[in-house]
């Protein structure tokens, strides 16, 4: 086992929560840095150069997209197995990663994350609320369409929770904070199978922190982190004024 790896990210960021469930699961010790990507110093755009979240620190490499990172850690750390040994399933696993991080990214955090939660505390914007009636009436059903053929009436997509089931159950954590859950009349599949997921120890570890972040103002989050034991490194490469991602929307 390397020594302690180091996270660069807020436990709220779907991604980073990805990330630290893969690490919780291998039993891989971490700290972590809890910057929101729009507080983070020059440091943090050589560390990112997108300016984007999670960033992993270890005795080997420096990586700064989820699913590279996730997959460098199934690669050196291959038990417990987070991705299908089955060719055909993997795959199918890859995708379904795909399609939370590129399309459920979209929807639930730019689309809806974003307006009621990023844009009012980050920016000091009023919220689009055009673009969140389109979101909830028409992008989100889209998504939850499609998954509600994909997913399975019971237990995780591959057998034991895989790479999949984390993905996408990370994004409807985020949706908990946006006040939305999917319908359980309208797509039961989907509902058992996101309370399965977030049910599961890995995403309950991180909920307590979760939970007191999004009420707690940004500048507090560090100090609040550390009054609940959470492994905070040393030092951050936080800052206290904000500025937009290279690829924000």
């Amino acid at each position: 086992m390397a020594d302690c790896v180091r996270i660069v990210g807020s436990y709220i960021s779907p991604y980073v929560r990805k990330v630290l469930v893969c690490l919780h699961l291998k039993g891989i010790p971490y700290e972590i840095d809890p910057i929101i990507p729009f507080m983070g110093d020059e440091r943090f755009s050589t560390l990112s150069p997108l300016r984007r979240i999670p960033v992993l620190i270890d005795d080997r490499v420096t990586l700064s997209d989820s699913s590279v990172i996730c997959q460098y850690l199934e690669d050196r750390y291959p038990e417990p197995m987070l991705y299908p040994p089955d060719i055909a399933d993997r795959a199918r696993a890859r995708w379904f990663e795909e399609f939370a991080d590129t399309r459920m990214g979209e929807v639930f955090i730019w689309h809806l994350f974003n307006q009621v939660a990023i844009r009012p505390f980050v920016w000091g914007q009023e919220t689009d609320q055009a673009v969140l009636a389109k979101t909830l009436s028409e992008e989100i059903p889209h998504v939850l369409g499609y998954l509600e053929t994909e997913l399975p009436r019971d237990g995780y997509l591959f057998g034991n929770v895989s790479i999949a089931d984390i993905a996408i159950g990370c994004f409807f954590r985020n949706a908990v904070f946006a006040r939305f859950r999917a319908d359980k009349q309208r797509w039961p599949i989907t509902a058992g199978f996101v309370d399965r997921v977030l049910s599961t120890e890995g995403f309950q570890r991180l909920k307590p922190f979760e939970d007191t972040l999004i009420r707690t103002p940004i500048p507090q989050h560090r100090t609040v982190l550390a009054d609940m034991g959470a492994p905070l490194t040393s030092e951050t490469i936080g800052t206290n004024v904000p500025r937009p991602g290279i690829m924000q929307n």
